[in-house]
This record gives C-alpha cells, structure tokens and sequence, in this order.
C-alpha cells in the first residue's frame, strides 16, 4: 500500500512539476498565464496525435519503439502547447491586452479544442501498447525491493522533469539569460535601459515555459493512466493545481520538485484512504489550495524580497512609459 501510494504522488507530482516550472519560468518574465490549463490539454492533444501518427506507420508486424514513442510525444506536446502559449503571448505582449482574461480565455479555448480535436481527429486504437511501452520502468527496478521501485520504478518522463526543474534552477541562479530574466520580471524598464531585449526575452520565456508546461499533459495520459481518455478532463485540474504550487514552492524551480510530490500526495490521499468519510475525503482534495494561501499569508508577513512574486508580474510593459 505505501509503495503504490509514494509511486502514485510521484507521478501525479510529475504531472503539476512540468506545469509548475512552465508557470514559473513564465511568471519570471513578469506574466501570469492562466491559460495553463488550457496549454497542458493542447500540449496532451499534440504528444498523443503524434504518437497516434507514428503508430498508424507502423506495419502490422512492426514493433513500436520506445525512442520514437518518446521523441513523436515531446515533440507532438511541445509543438502545440508553445503554439498555445504564442496567442497568449502576441495578446499580452504585442497587443497589451489583460494578462488574466488572456488566461481564462486561452484555458476554455484550449480545453474545447482538445476535446474536438481528440475525439474527431486523434486515433486512440493504439494508445494502450504505446502507454505501456513509454511508461515502463528501467529493467533492474521491476522486480526490486520497494526502495529501488519508489525510486526508480517511473518511466522516463518522471526523471525528465527532474532534470528540467533543476536546468531552470541553474539557468535562474547562475546564468546571465537567468538574470536578464529576473530583472525584467522584476522592473522591466530598469532592464529595459540596461539593454536587454524585452519583447524577445518575454516571447521566449512564454514559448518555453507553456511547452514545458505541455509535456505534463501528454505524460498523464501516456503514463499515468497507460493511453487512456477516460479522465482527460482532470488535466484541467492539474492545471490549476500546478498554477497554486508556483506560489507555494515560492517561484523557486528546485523547490518545485519536493512541492509537487507533496501536492501529489495530497491529491490521490483522498482516493487511496478509502475508509475515510466523504466529507473528510472533500477536504483532503482541498488541502493543496489551503496550504497555498497559508504559505501567501506567511511569505507576506515575513516580508522577505527572494520570497515574493516578481513585481512586475501581470503588469503589461510601456516602453514610452519608462
């Protein structure tokens, strides 16, 4: 029971980590999409076209392969959730418009597109070998003791993550790209001044973070629930989750791994304990959401500038204005 638990928060964390790192790397950049929702359903219709794609050239006595799988589903995820991300960009960049109806609006227009797309273009017939074969878990995991299983029983996407969180982290902290990024999040005009490229920086901060954001989906369906359709419409939720964990890992990528195991586990306790009662099993499904307002109330009375959002975040930039 406590391996398949610990192994479930840790996929369902994989899930919120991709969308959590897209968030931030876009919120760093001074935006706050809300459309991240709606981009990791288009980034889930794109890796599973793809994979569908691939699948459907294969001859009958071909078997798939596991590199294929995993390129055609990046490649497929990320292609359509950067796409999403560049509307809300050209909206809120080029054309100044509000950075949270932009969001809610990309959110119902990604989430309607997926649900058409998927079920009037997407062959799904092979979904079940494909998830099988992207989520299987490094050979010497499988019939280990239950450290070696929580640890290394996950399919590729799980560690994928992990390494994307922590590149962020080093891009954030160590690079210069890092901290152009940081000072346009923080005063646009400042770095505007000192040079940097403001419109690119944000084109390619939004692209990137909404891509990253993408794999998320497309891994729930081609991992988690091994090519199955049945409950894409929880991706939306994850969404959401994934925008609330931005907050609480403090917009701090390397963080963001520890959070999103935490909120994973959080988030599946409320159907693994199922001798719990059902009002009890409501606010166990709550529990991210409050601890996420605790951690705001907390970080705003300690005060603590690297504990706060960047302060341009949702203010559309001027330059006349500077």
């Amino acid at each position: 029971m406590t391996v398949t638990f610990l192994m479930s928060a840790i996929a369902i964390g994989t899930i919120l980590l991709f969308g959590c790192v897209g968030e931030t790397i876009t919120e760093k950049a001074g935006h706050l999409n809300l459309g991240i929702p709606g981009i990791m359903c288009t980034g889930t219709v794109g890796g599973c076209l793809f994979v569908s794609l691939y699948m459907g050239s294969l001859e009958a006595t071909d078997s798939p392969s596991w590199i294929m799988l995993i390129l055609s589903s990046l490649f497929g995820a990320f292609l359509f959730a950067s796409l999403t991300g560049l509307i809300y960009a050209v909206m809120t960049i080029t054309f100044r418009c509000n950075q949270n109806v932009t969001g809610l609006a990309i959110t119902i227009f990604g989430n309607g597109l997926t649900q058409f797309l998927m079920h009037s273009y997407v062959d799904k017939s092979g979904f079940s070998v494909a998830g099988k074969i992207i989520s299987k878990c490094l050979p010497f995991a499988e019939n280990s003791n239950d450290v070696v299983k929580v640890l290394f029983g996950h399919g590729f996407y799980v560690y994928f993550a992990v390494v994307i969180a922590l590149i962020t982290a080093f891009i954030f902290n160590r690079t210069k790209i890092g901290l152009n990024l940081r000072a346009i999040g923080e005063n646009t005009a400042t770095a505007d001044a000192m040079g940097v490229n403001i419109t690119r920086y944000k084109y390619i901060a939004i692209l990137l973070g909404s891509g990253i954001a993408g794999f998320g989906g497309v891994f729930y369906i081609m991992d988690y629930v091994k090519g199955s359709w049945e409950n894409a419409s929880t991706i939306e939720a994850f969404g959401w989750l994934s925008i609330a964990l931005v907050i609480f890992t403090l917009w701090k990528p390397n963080i963001s791994i520890i959070g999103s195991y935490l909120f994973g586990a959080l988030y599946i306790a409320a159907f693994v304990f199922g001798n719990i009662s059902s009002s009890g099993r409501e606010v166990l499904k709550m529990l991210p959401y409050i601890i996420t307002i605790l951690v705001l109330i907390i970080t705003s009375m300690m005060n603590k500038k690297e504990n706060q959002p960047p302060a341009a975040l949702g203010l559309s930039y001027f330059r006349e204005e500077r």
